[in-house]
Order: C-alpha cells, then sequence, then structure tokens
C-alpha cells in the first residue's frame, strides 16, 4: 500500500535550549518522513521562531495550520529536540482538536555534550509532556525507546507501526458495510449490535438477498457488462470444472454485487452465503466476494458484519487482503497447531494453487451442483496475524482479540480453503476465545501486526482488546 499519510509535525522548544537543536532537528525529522513518503505538514520557520512551538501564540499559530488541512491529516508527531514546553504542545493539540492519533518522540543526549550549550534534556521534557496531554485526555502513543535519533532503525520502526494506527484508526471511524442478505438461520454465532457500530462511526447498510438475486436474473449471458465480467473471473482463477452455466450465474451476480457496493460507496460486504443463495440461484458468491477481498473490499460469508470489520481492519494495518476463517480442526496431536478452513471464498493471495470449484459439504444439503462457485487452494507458510472483533451486546462495549502466529507447509490432505496455523499456547488462546464468547470465525492476515491493531483499538478507539501471548 502506497504511504502518501499527511502527518502534522510539532516541534517542541524551551528558550533556554540552544535554537540549532531545533533547526538540525527540523532538517533531521524531514529527512527522515520524506523517506517513508510521509507529507510532513508544520510550520515554517519564519512563523514561529525556528518553526517551533513554545507559547500560547505559538501553538495558536501552529493550531491553525492543522486545521487548514484537517481533512488530510490522519496524525501527529510530537518532536523534542529539547526538553520542550508541555503547555505549547498540550494546547496546540487541545486547540487543533484533529482528535487523531499522537506519537511523541523524544531526541537522546551524547555523554560528550552536557554542557550548556548542547544538552537537550528531552528524556525528561518527554514525561513533563505525556503528563500535560494525559491531562488534557489527548491519547497518544510512545516510541519503543523512551528517548530515539530520528535515523535510529527502531524510529523507522516505530513510524511504520504508528501510521498504520493512523490508516486503522482513520478507516474504522468512517467505515461503511453492506450486509446482503438475512444471516443463516442456524448461525446465532454472527449476530452483532448495529447500534454499538454506528455509535463508533461505522455503518451497515442492508438489503434483501431477493434484491440481489432479482437483479442477477435480470441480467442476460449475452449482456457486454456479464460478458466483461466473466472474462474477468476467467483470469482472476482457473475455471476447473466449473460449468459454463455457472460461470454465468457467477458473473451476473458478480456484476449486481459491484453495482451495489458503488451505489452505496461500501468498503466492504457480509453476505448470505447459504442456503438461499443456492436453492434459489444455483450457485455460490465465493469467487465474487474472493474478488473482493483482493481488490481491498473485502467480504465475509454468513453475514458476518463483524467479521468483515476486522478484515478491513486487518487490511489497514498491513497494507495487504485478509481472508475470513473457520477455527476449525485440530492439527493430529500437536497442541500448537490447528488447522484454519472456510468452503472457498479467500482472496487469492492466500492461494497459489486457487482454483473455482464446488462445496461438498454445502453440496450435501443443496445439491453440490448448485455450489460452483466456491474455491479451493491451500495456503502455504507466511506470517500470520489473527484476530477478531466483536459487539458485546449485553455489555454494550466493542471487544476485540489480537495475536501473531505463522502458516505451515505441514500435510493437509482435504479440500475447500484450508491452511495450517502454529500458534504459541494455542490451548490458552481458545480457552480464551471459549470463555468470553467470540466467534468460531477469525480473521487472518499475512503480516505481523498486532501491535498496530492492539494500540488502534484499545488506545484511540476505546475497545477492549486482548493481545495473545503479551504479558504487558
Amino acid at each position: 500500500m502506497a504511504n502518501n499519510t499527511s502527518i502534522g509535525v510539532i516541534i517542541g522548544n524551551r528558550d533556554f535550549f540552544p535554537d540549532s537543536l531545533v533547526a538540525a532537528c527540523r532538517t533531521e525529522v524531514l529527512s527522515t518522513l520524506e523517506e517513508h513518503g510521509i507529507n510532513a505538514i508544520l510550520l515554517d520557520t519564519d512563523k514561529t521562531k525556528m518553526g517551533g512551538v513554545e507559547s500560547f501564540r505559538d501553538a495558536s499559530i501552529c493550531a491553525q495550520l492543522f486545521k487548514q488541512h484537517q481533512d488530510t491529516i490522519a496524525g501527529v508527531i510530537v518532536i523534542l529536540p529539547n526538553f520542550g514546553d508541555e503547555r505549547g504542545i498540550a494546547e496546540t493539540l487541545k486547540l487543533a482538536n484533529l482528535d487523531v492519533p499522537v506519537l511523541v518522540q523524544a531526541y537522546p543526549d551524547d555523554l560528550d555534550k552536557l554542557d550548556v550549550a548542547r544538552r537537550r534534556d528531552a528524556w525528561c521534557g518527554k514525561i513533563s509532556v505525556c503528563n500535560n496531554l494525559y491531562q488534557y485526555g489527548i491519547k497518544y502513543s510512545l516510541t519503543s525507546k523512551h528517548v530515539v535519533h530520528p535515523k535510529d532503525p527502531s524510529f523507522s520502526t516505530d513510524l511504520k507501526q504508528f501510521i498504520g494506527v493512523c490508516r486503522v484508526v482513520k478507516g474504522l471511524r468512517n467505515m461503511r458495510i453492506g450486509a446482503i442478505g438475512a444471516r443463516p438461520g442456524g448461525f446465532n454465532t454472527v449476530r452483532y449490535s448495529e447500534k454499538i457500530l454506528q455509535r463508533h462511526g461505522i455503518t451497515v447498510v442492508t438489503t434483501d438477498l431477493s434484491e440481489i438475486l432479482g437483479q442477477a436474473n435480470r441480467l442476460h449471458h449475452t449482456d457486454p457488462i456479464v460478458k466483461d465480467r466473466l472474462e474477468q473471473i476467467r483470469s482472476y482463477a482457473p475455471t476447473g470444472l466449473t460449468p459454463d452455466e455457472a460461470l454465468y450465474q457467477i458473473a451476473k451476480l458478480d456484476v449486481v454485487l459491484n453495482q451495489f457496493m458503488d451505489e452505496h460507496v461500501l468498503d466492504a460486504t457480509a453476505i448470505q452465503c447459504w442456503t438461499s443463495l443456492q436453492k434459489n440461484y444455483g450457485c455460490n458468491v465465493c469467487t465474487s466476494m474472493s474478488i473482493m477481498s483482493e481488490n481491498m473490499l473485502p467480504s465475509a460469508c454468513e453475514v458476518d458484519v463483524t467479521g468483515t470489520l476486522t478484515m478491513y481492519a486487518m487490511q489497514l494495518a498491513s497494507g495487504s487482503p485478509s481472508a475470513l476463517v473457520d477455527w476449525n480442526n485440530n492439527y493430529a496431536q500437536d497442541d500448537e497447531k490447528c488447522v484454519l478452513f472456510h468452503c472457498g471464498n479467500w482472496a487469492k493471495s492466500f492461494l497459489p494453487d486457487i482454483e473455482i470449484s464446488n462445496a461438498p459439504i454445502l453440496g450435501t444439503s443443496v445439491g453440490v451442483e448448485n455450489t460452483y462457485g466456491a474455491l479451493s487452494g491451500r495456503t502455504p507458510a507466511m506470517p500470520l496475524t489473527y484476530g477478531r472483533i466483536s459487539t458485546d451486546d449485553v455489555r454494550g462495549v466493542i471487544k476485540a482479540y489480537v495475536g501473531e502466529g505463522e502458516l505451515t507447509n505441514d500435510t493437509l490432505d482435504t479440500f475447500g480453503n484450508r491452511a495450517v496455523a502454529q500458534i504459541n499456547d494455542l490451548q490458552g488462546l481458545m480457552h480464551y476465545v471459549c470463555r468470553n464468547g467470540f466467534e468460531h470465525h477469525v480473521v487472518m492476515n499475512a503480516s505481523n501486526t498486532a501491535g498496530i491493531l492492539k494500540e488502534a483499538f484499545g488506545n484511540y478507539l476505546g475497545w477492549e482488546i486482548y493481545e495473545h501471548g503479551k504479558k504487558i
């Protein structure tokens, strides 16, 4: 995912420290941000002394600048080349009222430069700045090292994580999800609260499945838009033994789903993928869902709205597609491994051997001939971030868990979309999932972004969050 993120920058200053520290800091920080493709929004050097923020007047000028860019600023970085003025920094953020993530960085001192002309005292100043932000009720993030130079490799990691946090927070606060059809009757597990989601800025747009199927049935296989979509499907994945009639059904449905998403400006969908679809239309929707997820418009089965919310969150954190999976099977006698499975809608990124096929399990009740459109494929070894967002309607909160592990190449002789996951203390994680009433669906992403998600969910969105494997 291209960065192109705009970040507000506050350079703190204090009058009895040398101005040369501010000038050098400005050059170093701008160079680092440019290396990461970040557009920095900060005071010009002629607006305040060296472009720093020290007084209430400076804070007012900087806040006004940030307000002019409030539609594009995804976060703010506070830079402390010296102790900094804690009030000026807090007042800037208060007056700007951006309500975006804030990262606080402070420069380290050099042991041979602790004289009056060159000492920084930013170690101490950072504590004071954070104390003021806490008093003002402003949420903030910290660098992994208490003090760190902008050219230190760890700051580069901190910066990448912070930008990920900014993407997640901004994206989820204005997310729009399409809920297409009613959840399958046997799936109480995917019930959720629209009202709780809306309170957090997440809008759910609903439609009856019959509306979608009716529009699809009115299309003809000779329609140019259908023929074009069929070619896109053929180029997306090998069709295997899927008959042409089923492919045309898949293509017509895909046309209508994309029109629905465009009409309602949706970021993601959750679809009633069985059994009405197979009985009344004659195919699976998995291929369309896979294509959408691969194109960064995640789609979840069984009208799992908070599942697709999780998919979108992980996509924002990593810049890569997500997949909704079942915590499905034990892996032989290995307590640290399990099988992840779904009948077949994972994004192509997870399936190098992807093929359009059918759904044997579902076919036992609706007829295998009505389940073409499901995907078959095995996910190879890759990094794993897993997690789940859920609305706890009884307590009126949003809760989540996240963690990291790995996907392996262990032998797995079965059908559908499948993978083997290895997770430390997997048994403890399953106890947590069961004890806290989470769904059997979980989301996987080929990344190491659990820390980003925890910071975004817990610190900035105010959700209850558990990160598996972390003691702090």
